[in-house]
């Protein structure tokens, strides 16, 4: 079986809205809490930089996405969302010259789509280290000079979700003959509603947007 290696070496990243920068920069510490859906969602895409990519011609794309959930594979899906994400990717890599045909037609590039859902449960300590602060209630007011306060330690369990999408462009022409097969592009989409089928023409033309060099040089 044959792996797939990722050794890219550049990567772009891209706010949905330009303005989100401002924001980061320039509105204080609610600045997060101010974005907009669109506002959050950002594009990161690399690049193996040794890559010709005007010398791949065609590509063919799966036909499902797979499903990643706790890092585990949980089957692949093709909804009528997930046509519309292959459907919106095939097009614009039609648009750069490369020509789809079928897995069986020996195709330069194979491109895969993912999706991917982690939870991670994680414990925090609450500290009461402010009472340790200069100015504070020192146990002596109470009458209790050079003693210390203590308060047993209390834990707090709260859950984050990550929820993401990946295409990734495979060298099929140039398999190399260790049975590994290389990635020379790789796109990564998070933020909010970022799954949501009706972001998808929006994030597939950023992505693309942000790497001109995708291209075919037929």
């Amino acid at each position: 079986m044959f792996q797939i290696m990722k050794k890219l070496s550049f990567f772009a990243v891209l706010f949905a809205v330009p303005s989100a920068l401002f924001l980061l920069s320039s509105c204080g510490k609610n600045a997060l809490n101010n974005l907009s859906n669109e506002e959050s969602r950002i594009y990161i895409t690399n690049r193996d930089s040794t890559a010709n990519f005007k010398s791949y011609k065609t590509f063919s794309i799966v036909d499902s996405v797979a499903v990643i959930q706790n890092n585990q594979m949980a089957g692949m899906e093709l909804t009528s969302g997930d046509a519309q994400l292959l459907q919106l990717i095939t097009a614009q890599m039609a648009q750069r010259g490369y020509v789809l045909v079928n897995k069986d037609q020996n195709p330069d590039l194979g491109i895969n789509v993912t999706y991917i859902a982690n939870t991670y449960t994680n414990v925090v300590q609450y500290p009461y280290d402010w009472w340790n602060t200069p100015g504070y209630f020192d146990p002596g007011y109470w009458g209790y000079g050079g003693y210390g306060y203590y308060f047993p330690p209390t834990f707090g369990i709260y859950q984050t979700n990550e929820n993401y999408m990946t295409v990734d462009l495979i060298d099929l022409k140039n398999a190399s003959q260790d049975q590994k097969l290389n990635a020379v592009w790789n796109a990564t989409l998070k933020g909010e509603q970022v799954l949501n089928p009706g972001n998808y023409p929006s994030e597939v033309k950023a992505i693309f947007d942000q790497s001109p060099y995708l291209q075919s040089g037929k």
